[in-house]
């Protein structure tokens, strides 16, 4: 475990794991914690990490030199000035804990006592699904980053069977695959970004209301469909979901400024379409605009 010095220990609520080539790492230091998401969204420079962090450059050196010795973080030479190093990501973020996190619900209340065994196995898979999301959640366990990372490597395995050159026949395929597996009743919502809302959404409608929201599976799924059609990495966004007290779950694509550095970064994609998409809607899709990206970190304020 990853943690800080006698001197600098603060009472730690979260713990969060790390995947690198030596092994997972957990940390507990709100400062290492701070760090790692902040380079988990772009590489950044010595200096930067001390401003954004607000502590002593000693106490962050002291700080990287610990995550780099845990195979977290690596550095490499500023190419503008050699006498400085810029830090970048060197694991993949796999979930994390909260010691007071627990969600205080009856799973029972989720549960049926009874399952009919002649109904739709769809009905089924969604409900061992939710089981287990609601037994981690009860116990502070939070696992999106790998249910994210599942979820791209299923979109990618079906964008074929839902690829097209338009992007209004996509999306509509992308409809009728949801509709045939009972993933939801998807409709877009809107263009400029690209805003898909999901209503009787199979990763999220079983859930109790958390506050924040819960499709990091779907956020994947779609991410990587609209990856694999604009030929470049995109993002989809949770805005809105039942977990978070609507009545549907609602999703943005968009392109992230700078792609994550390091290992937390996804596989390159093919060729970007480096002109804008006309949909059948009669909208012009922007692939060029710009967005903030979405850290897949949640940071406390601990």
């Amino acid at each position: 475990m990853v943690r800080d010095n006698a001197a600098d220990t603060e009472f730690y609520h979260f713990i969060e794991l790390f995947s690198s080539d030596k092994g997972i790492q957990a940390v507990d230091s709100p400062v290492k914690l701070k760090i790692l998401a902040m380079l988990n969204a772009r590489e950044m420079a010595f200096e930067e990490i001390v401003a954004r962090t607000r502590k002593a450059k000693s106490t962050i050196s002291v700080h990287l030199h610990d995550l780099s010795d845990a195979g977290l973080i690596r550095s490499r030479l500023d190419p503008q000035d050699a006498r400085k190093k810029i830090f970048l990501l060197d694991s993949t973020f796999l979930g994390g804990a909260h010691s007071q996190g627990r969600s205080r619900f009856d799973i029972d209340q989720y549960v049926p006592g009874y399952i009919s065994g002649n109904g739709n196995p769809a009905h089924f898979y969604r409900l061992v699904m939710s089981t287990i999301r609601m037994s981690l959640i009860s116990e502070g366990i939070s696992i999106e980053p790998v249910l994210r990372n599942a979820g791209e490597r299923v979109g990618k395995a079906i964008y074929h069977s839902v690829a097209d050159q338009d992007l209004g026949a996509l999306i509509g395929n992308v409809q009728s695959f949801w509709e045939r597996y009972s993933l939801g009743h998807l409709e877009l919502t809107g263009t400029e970004p690209i805003t898909l809302t999901i209503y009787d959404c199979f990763e999220c409608v079983d859930l109790p209301v958390l506050g924040r929201p819960a499709c990091a599976f779907d956020c994947g799924m779609l991410g990587a469909i609209f990856s694999g059609y604009f030929g470049e990495r995109h993002l989809a966004v949770e805005t809105g979901c039942y977990a978070m007290g609507n009545s549907f779950c609602r999703f943005e694509v968009r392109i992230p400024v700078t792609n994550p550095p390091g290992r937390s970064s996804h596989p390159e994609y093919p060729a970007s379409r480096a002109a804008p998409v006309k949909s059948q809607h009669n909208d012009i899709i922007s692939c060029t605009q710009s967005y903030d990206p979405l850290s897949p970190v949640t940071q406390s304020s601990h």
